[in-house]
């Protein structure tokens, strides 16, 4: 299994930016895929951000453009840079890594982004 400690949230102004970092607890290059997904407040967990073991990545329509998923390896961290961040983008974001072999998910605890107007 794997560990994952997500960090960087906080508030910010609409238009601001922050990154998150979700440290994982063992290499990434063994992990299939790992993403970024948020939960805002009576709403349903969506996915935000994915990349995979090959660096492939994709997005939520909602922030294509302004959000940017990365990885770096020898640190055992992937990142999520949110540019231009907007109001609906408040949510608790979860770092999540996926192993195919096993169909497994693994969560972090989140990490609050509040966007105020």
């Amino acid at each position: 299994q794997v560990q994952l400690v997500e960090s960087g949230g906080g508030m910010v102004q609409a238009g601001g930016s922050l990154r998150l970092s979700c440290a994982a607890s063992r290499s990434i290059r063994s992990i299939d895929a790992m993403g970024w997904y948020r939960q805002a407040a009576g709403k349903q967990r969506e996915l935000v951000a994915r990349i995979s073991s090959g660096s492939s990545t994709n997005y939520a329509d909602s922030v294509k453009g302004r959000f940017t998923i990365s990885r770096d390896n020898a640190k055992n961290t992937v990142y999520l840079l949110m540019n231009n961040l907007k109001p609906e983008d408040t949510a608790v974001y979860y770092c999540n890594a996926h192993f195919n072999v096993i169909n497994l998910d693994f969560w972090g605890q989140g990490t609050q982004v509040t966007v105020s107007s």
